[in-house]
């Protein structure tokens, strides 16, 4: 399937066009990336300076900004500089969530905003573990913090100067499901809540957890799947920017940097059609709850 649907749009908080609100929505629930290729994210002069990873504190890869609290981490900017880096961030967070709120008028109430990031280290030859690895195909979840279903939708910005993101994107949720789940095995009694218990997660794991995690690394570690699976590669020029339901759209970023990154959690009963979550896909074809 083409996986990007592309939509005219120049501003972050001006009203969108009428057709683009009309099926906003629904192409990111049907695991589309919604593409906007002139919606720029302006940097101010000064801003400019931040495009640089020796801003990363050394132990993060991303800058993040919590929302809720104001909280700037992975960085060792401080005084006024730090105070500028906190409202560069916030001022991508602010345009990100009136972008969402005004394309998807369905989710206003519902949505509520998770992290946001910069991006300024390039990804391509960083190492990691194959688990951390995301330059390989993946779908997102969280080994600490479980989503209990929660949809995770994230907005980007390509901010560098020439050169573009570049992504694969993989087969369908369901497809890519029908051939990994037999890998994922049932979790043993207790376990979920063991891993609550002793702090290992931010909460209990559902089973819905428990699965899409193993389908996260059984993505990853079958270099088989990640070489023969179907994939296309795409481009997010400089001065663009895309949003996707990562959940559903198998993914991996081979390279870029100075990237903005907003994510938002969506309640399965906050979607226009829960039917086409990853947790009702995977909960027909378990053939019982998951949450």
């Amino acid at each position: 399937m083409e996986i990007l649907e592309e939509f005219s749009l120049r501003e972050w908080t001006a009203p969108p066009p009428p057709e683009a609100v009309s099926r906003a929505a629904a192409a990111l629930e049907g695991g589309k990336i919604l593409y906007a290729p002139e919606l720029r994210f302006a940097l101010t002069e000064s801003e400019r300076r931040f495009l640089s990873p020796g801003y990363l504190d050394g132990s993060a890869k991303n800058i993040s900004f919590r929302p809720s609290t104001g909280e700037l981490g992975g960085t060792a900017a401080q005084g006024a500089e730090r105070e500028e880096l906190t409202a560069m961030v916030r001022r991508f967070y602010a345009e990100a969530t009136a972008l969402v709120r005004a394309l998807c008028p369905a989710y206003v109430g519902k949505i509520v905003p998770g992290l946001t990031s910069f991006r300024p280290a390039e990804i391509a030859g960083r190492a990691s573990s194959w688990r951390k690895d995301d330059t390989r195909l993946h779908v997102d979840a969280f080994p600490s913090r479980p989503s209990h279903g929660n949809r995770i939708l994230r907005v980007f910005a390509n901010v560098n100067d020439s050169a573009p993101r570049v992504w694969r994107a993989g087969e369908p949720f369901a497809q890519a499901a029908r051939t990994l789940l037999p890998r994922v095995h049932a979790p043993f009694p207790g376990s979920l809540a063991a891993l609550a218990l002793f702090k290992v997660t931010k909460g209990k794991r559902t089973l819905y957890d428990h699965y899409m995690l193993g389908l996260h690394d059984a993505m990853k570690a079958d270099l088989r799947y990640q070489s023969e699976a179907p994939q296309s590669r795409i481009e997010f020029p400089a001065g663009t920017s895309w949003a996707c339901y990562t959940d559903l759209v198998s993914h991996g970023a081979i390279s870029g940097q100075h990237v903005f990154e907003q994510t938002f959690y969506l309640p399965v009963a906050g979607m226009v059609d829960p039917a086409l979550s990853p947790l009702r896909v995977l909960e027909g074809m378990l053939g019982k709850p998951l949450v």
